[in-house]
């Protein structure tokens, strides 16, 4: 029992001191001795194998090419040239020649002739002045005869193939609008013509018709 109760007291006491040691900090003080040994411990590397740089190695020689002599032409000197005598020699043989056959004749171009071109088609205008028409002159108006009025009226016709003006208009007047009214239905409606004809054919075509009003003693 004493030897149990001794065992106690002293556990109690190991756990008092160091409860006491804690709060004097004797205990971090031997933490900051033995923590930095053990730091430097891991810092300190160690030392490395020396390496021994390998010998340089010996530049190779340049090899030299062989050069091969050219061995140097000699040019020959020219030899004379045999130059022919135009002239034959007494000696010489005659040769004889054989005519030549006459060169073939020439031959004329042949030139091919175009076509003529068409003949253009023959138009023939509308005619007002045959005597089986017996167109009237216009009618002089009373009031331009007092006025002394006069003029020349040209009109565009329209004429058809059956010879009546199916259009009648004013091309130039005369400065009067009675002179122009009075050419106008006297053509109008009392003139005839000659119809106008291509290649024979009536067709319908447009005339100048003038008209001259002009005062008499």
């Amino acid at each position: 029992m004493d030897r149990r109760l001794f065992i106690v007291i002293a556990v109690v006491g190991f756990h008092v001191l160091g409860l006491w040691a804690l709060q004097t900090g004797l205990l971090r003080r031997a933490v900051e001795l033995v923590v930095p040994v053990e730091v430097l411990a891991e810092f300190i590397e160690a030392p490395q194998p020396q390496v021994t740089p390998a010998p340089p190695q010996p530049e190779p020689k340049p090899v030299q090419k062989q050069v091969t002599p050219v061995k140097p032409v000699l040019k020959q000197a020219p030899q004379p040239m045999a130059i022919a005598d135009p002239a034959p020699s007494a000696t010489a043989p005659a040769g004889t020649t054989e005519p030549q056959p006459p060169a073939p004749p020439m031959l004329a171009p042949v030139v091919v002739a175009e076509p003529a071109p068409p003949a253009p088609p023959k138009v023939v205008l509308p005619s007002s002045d045959a005597a089986h028409l017996n167109n009237p002159r216009p009618t002089y108006p009373p009031l331009s005869h007092r006025l002394g009025e006069t003029g020349k009226v040209e009109l565009r016709a329209l004429i058809e193939t059956d010879g009546h003006p199916s259009q009648v208009l004013l091309s130039k007047s005369s400065g009067y609008n009675r002179l122009d009214q009075a050419a106008l239905i006297t053509v109008k409606n009392h003139w005839r013509f000659v119809p106008g004809t291509t290649d024979g054919v009536p067709v319908r075509s447009w005339v100048v018709v003038s008209l001259n009003f002009e005062l008499t003693e």
